[in-house]
């Protein structure tokens, strides 16, 4: 069934971006741009709108077309898990953790991951999110055959807000 078993994607491929249903279009983008501060790059008319970070075309795109009005996709179905924004900095994520608080915007979770540190939380459309930074490759933790040795830990949200 394939031809290489020996393929491997290129090591500068990327999830270039997401594109999620759903039910309100004014009140996602009021969560990815109002709440989170992604920007507007464009709309196409009334039912889809594409956002991003730094100028890109878009990181996220958003529509109704199939979705409209209605309600969250089941959790015991498969599908989305997360979406995860990364964060260049240790710092950046502390901004916006100070600024989901001062929102009182929930967290359904905070967590230390040896490689990264994350907040998760959802999007209006019950869509989980993940907004993390990595730390640097050289700090990974690792097992003795030299492997990932990921974990989850709560995450030291005090310390986190430290950087500020």
């Amino acid at each position: 069934m394939h031809p290489d078993n020996n393929y491997t994607i290129p090591a500068g491929a990327r999830i270039g971006h997401v594109h999620l249903k759903v039910a309100d279009l004014q009140r996602s983008l009021d969560f990815y741009c109002g709440l989170l501060g992604f920007e507007l790059t464009t709309t196409y008319g009334s039912e889809a709108a594409f956002i991003s970070a730094g100028g890109y075309h878009h990181h996220i795109g958003l529509n109704i077309w199939f979705s409209k009005n209605g309600p969250p996709a089941p959790r015991q179905a498969a599908g989305l898990f997360h979406t995860a924004i990364l964060y260049p900095t240790r710092r950046d994520l502390a901004v916006i953790f100070r600024r989901l608080r001062e929102a009182r915007y929930p967290l359904t979770g905070a967590s230390d991951h040896g490689v990264s540190e994350a907040l998760y939380l959802d999007d209006p459309d019950q869509n989980g999110v993940e907004l993390y930074w990595d730390r640097p490759e050289s700090q990974w933790p690792k097992k003795a055959d030299g492997s990932l040795d990921m974990y989850t830990r709560p995450l030291d949200l005090n310390s986190l807000l430290e950087e500020l």
